[in-house]
């Protein structure tokens, strides 16, 4: 079986975001991978994918598909771990949401917890591109949603924010021809709400490990060519793993 070697990665600050109680002692993981576009065939490839806690996906299965194309992909996913974490990318159809909420998986506009103490925070879709994809949104209408999550979500020590597209001028939203095009209401929430992680997709090219203030930013590029993370949590300490299939 191919290896999938660690490119990098980054602990996280170890203050929490409120005084709730610390999570129990212990490792637990995620899988973190998005812009599959209805190749989900190397995912036996990935070590520890079925011992794991679950699997994010930050969004894109399918291309430009609906509920009957993403059930092709999540049919393969748990094959290998029955406890997903998904919401839509910018080329998943609206009815995903729904399909994907009836099955207990959805994320995007949720408050998931992940673990006691740790919050799974969901934005999927994307702001406005140049190809009129199937879910797209101005950045008036994510900064709405990203406030009215947090009021719930900052309840929790810690909070993991999975949401497709990256946050605008930093290293993960960087397309071909050197252009920042990520989302500046993301960007702005950040700033100002300092979640743990945030972990996108979207821009393929621009796989990266970043910073904004606190906050570890982790764009594992397309899983349909082999880039994937794993998060981690070690009693109170999260950690972010950068990886990619041989």
């Amino acid at each position: 079986m191919p290896s999938a070697q660690p490119l990098s990665s980054f602990a996280v600050p170890a203050s929490g975001t409120s005084g709730a109680a610390a999570p129990s002692s212990g490792v637990r993981t995620w899988i973190v991978m998005g812009d599959l576009h209805d190749k989900a065939a190397r995912l036996g490839e990935i070590q520890g994918l079925e011992e794991a806690d679950g699997i994010i996906v930050t969004g894109d299965l399918t291309v430009t598909g609906g509920a009957a194309q993403a059930r092709n992909v999540l049919e393969k996913l748990t094959r290998y771990n029955p406890v997903i974490y998904a919401q839509i990318g910018n080329m998943d159809r609206a009815e995903v949401t729904d399909w994907l909420a009836k099955q207990g998986w959805n994320t995007h506009l949720c408050v998931r917890e992940l673990a006691p103490g740790v919050a799974l925070m969901g934005l999927g879709g994307s702001t406005f591109t140049p190809f009129g994809t199937p879910s797209e949104f101005p950045e008036s209408r994510f900064a709405d949603w990203l406030e009215h999550m947090w009021r719930e979500a900052r309840t929790y020590r810690h909070v993991v924010l999975s949401v497709h597209t990256p946050p605008h001028d930093t290293l993960c939203d960087i397309v071909g021809d050197g252009i920042h095009v990520g989302s500046s209401a993301v960007r702005d929430f950040i700033l100002d709400a300092q979640p743990d992680v945030c972990l996108c997709g979207h821009i393929h090219e621009s796989r990266a490990v970043d910073r904004l203030g606190r906050t570890v930013l982790v764009n594992p590029g397309a899983f349909a060519t082999g880039g994937y993370a794993v998060l981690r949590l070690a009693g109170d300490d999260l950690s972010v793993t950068l990886h990619m299939l041989d």
